[in-house]
Protein backbone atom coordinates (compact mmCIF):
# COMPACT_ATOMS: atom_id res chain seq x y z
CA UNK A 1 0.00 0.00 0.00
CA UNK A 2 0.84 3.35 -0.87
CA UNK A 3 1.09 6.18 1.93
CA UNK A 4 0.26 9.38 -0.14
CA UNK A 5 -0.90 11.75 2.90
CA UNK A 6 0.38 12.42 6.20
CA UNK A 7 -1.03 14.68 9.27
CA UNK A 8 0.91 15.97 12.47
CA UNK A 9 -1.27 16.95 15.64
CA UNK A 10 -0.05 17.03 19.80
CA UNK A 11 -1.69 16.46 22.89
CA UNK A 12 -1.08 16.10 26.08
CA UNK A 13 -1.78 12.75 28.48
CA UNK A 14 -4.84 13.53 30.57
CA UNK A 15 -4.75 12.38 34.12
CA UNK A 16 -7.64 9.83 33.20
CA UNK A 17 -5.74 8.37 31.00
CA UNK A 18 -3.07 7.25 33.26
CA UNK A 19 -3.02 4.00 35.63
CA UNK A 20 -1.50 3.49 39.08
CA UNK A 21 1.54 2.53 37.52
CA UNK A 22 1.62 5.87 36.08
CA UNK A 23 1.62 5.56 32.49
CA UNK A 24 -1.28 5.51 29.87
CA UNK A 25 -3.68 2.86 29.73
CA UNK A 26 -3.52 0.26 26.87
CA UNK A 27 -6.15 0.82 25.62
CA UNK A 28 -5.86 4.75 25.07
CA UNK A 29 -3.60 3.85 22.46
CA UNK A 30 -6.53 3.31 20.18
CA UNK A 31 -8.08 6.42 21.37
CA UNK A 32 -5.22 8.27 19.86
CA UNK A 33 -5.38 6.36 17.14
CA UNK A 34 -8.51 7.88 16.45
CA UNK A 35 -7.54 11.26 17.23
CA UNK A 36 -4.85 11.26 14.87
CA UNK A 37 -6.80 9.42 11.77
CA UNK A 38 -9.85 11.94 12.27
CA UNK A 39 -7.59 15.18 12.43
CA UNK A 40 -5.83 13.76 9.19
CA UNK A 41 -9.44 13.84 7.30
CA UNK A 42 -10.00 16.84 8.69
CA UNK A 43 -7.04 18.32 7.43
CA UNK A 44 -7.82 16.66 4.12
CA UNK A 45 -11.28 18.43 3.71
CA UNK A 46 -13.06 15.34 4.89
CA UNK A 47 -14.30 15.26 8.70
CA UNK A 48 -16.02 12.04 9.54
CA UNK A 49 -19.32 14.20 10.10
CA UNK A 50 -19.48 15.74 6.36
CA UNK A 51 -18.12 12.16 5.48
CA UNK A 52 -20.70 10.44 6.91
CA UNK A 53 -23.21 13.14 4.74
CA UNK A 54 -21.78 12.39 2.02
CA UNK A 55 -22.73 8.13 2.27
CA UNK A 56 -19.68 7.12 3.41
CA UNK A 57 -18.83 5.25 7.00
CA UNK A 58 -15.31 4.07 7.74
CA UNK A 59 -15.99 0.88 10.24
CA UNK A 60 -13.19 -0.88 11.89
CA UNK A 61 -12.18 -3.79 10.98
CA UNK A 62 -8.78 -4.28 11.82
CA UNK A 63 -6.25 -2.96 14.42
CA UNK A 64 -2.70 -3.40 15.40
CA UNK A 65 -0.81 -1.59 18.32
CA UNK A 66 2.81 -2.31 19.38
CA UNK A 67 3.31 -0.56 22.78
CA UNK A 68 6.93 0.90 22.81
CA UNK A 69 7.48 3.27 25.50
CA UNK A 70 5.47 4.77 28.72
CA UNK A 71 3.55 7.98 28.57
CA UNK A 72 2.78 10.03 31.94
CA UNK A 73 0.12 12.57 32.88
CA UNK A 74 0.91 16.05 31.22
CA UNK A 75 3.76 14.39 28.45
CA UNK A 76 3.27 16.17 25.22
CA UNK A 77 2.82 13.49 22.51
CA UNK A 78 3.03 13.95 18.75
CA UNK A 79 0.83 12.07 16.80
CA UNK A 80 1.46 11.26 13.27
CA UNK A 81 -1.09 9.56 10.90
CA UNK A 82 -0.74 8.84 7.61
CA UNK A 83 -3.45 7.31 5.14
CA UNK A 84 -3.89 5.32 2.08
CA UNK A 85 -6.07 3.03 0.15
CA UNK A 86 -5.71 -0.85 0.74
CA UNK A 87 -7.05 -2.78 -1.53
CA UNK A 88 -10.22 -1.82 -3.63
CA UNK A 89 -12.72 -1.22 -0.49
CA UNK A 90 -10.32 0.07 2.51
CA UNK A 91 -8.40 2.55 3.80
CA UNK A 92 -5.52 1.80 6.14
CA UNK A 93 -4.45 4.52 8.92
CA UNK A 94 -1.06 4.08 10.08
CA UNK A 95 -0.34 5.70 13.51
CA UNK A 96 3.07 6.51 14.90
CA UNK A 97 2.83 8.28 18.74
CA UNK A 98 6.03 9.45 20.15
CA UNK A 99 7.09 11.96 22.83
CA UNK A 100 7.59 15.64 21.76
CA UNK A 101 11.48 14.52 22.21
CA UNK A 102 11.20 11.87 19.87
CA UNK A 103 11.19 8.99 22.38
CA UNK A 104 8.45 6.50 21.39
CA UNK A 105 5.41 5.39 22.87
CA UNK A 106 3.24 3.36 20.27
CA UNK A 107 3.00 2.80 16.84
CA UNK A 108 0.23 0.82 14.39
CA UNK A 109 -2.92 0.86 12.02
CA UNK A 110 -5.98 0.84 11.31
CA UNK A 111 -7.89 -0.58 8.33
CA UNK A 112 -11.23 0.58 7.81
CA UNK A 113 -13.99 -0.57 5.29
CA UNK A 114 -15.65 1.33 2.70
CA UNK A 115 -19.49 1.45 3.38
CA UNK A 116 -22.53 2.65 2.35
CA UNK A 117 -24.86 3.37 5.61
CA UNK A 118 -26.51 0.44 5.62
CA UNK A 119 -23.11 -1.14 6.52
CA UNK A 120 -22.87 -2.57 2.87
CA UNK A 121 -18.96 -2.74 1.54
CA UNK A 122 -18.51 -0.31 -1.52
CA UNK A 123 -16.46 0.70 -3.58
CA UNK A 124 -14.32 4.14 -1.97
CA UNK A 125 -16.06 7.34 -4.11
CA UNK A 126 -14.09 9.16 -6.27
CA UNK A 127 -13.68 12.20 -3.78
CA UNK A 128 -12.86 10.05 -1.08
CA UNK A 129 -9.84 8.19 -3.20
CA UNK A 130 -8.76 11.28 -4.65
CA UNK A 131 -8.45 13.10 -1.10
CA UNK A 132 -6.68 9.84 0.24
CA UNK A 133 -3.52 10.48 -2.51
CA UNK A 134 -2.65 14.18 -1.92
CA UNK A 135 0.72 14.26 -2.57
CA UNK A 136 2.17 16.79 -0.48
CA UNK A 137 2.73 16.38 3.55
CA UNK A 138 -0.06 18.06 5.49
CA UNK A 139 1.19 19.93 8.78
Amino acid sequence: MHMSAEHTTELRVRYSETDQMGTFYNSRALEWFEVGRTELLRALGLPYAEMEQRGAMLPLVEAHVEFLGRARYDDRLVIKARVGMDGRAKLRFDVTIDHADGAAVARGYTVHAVTDPSGKVVRPPEWLVAATQVREMLG
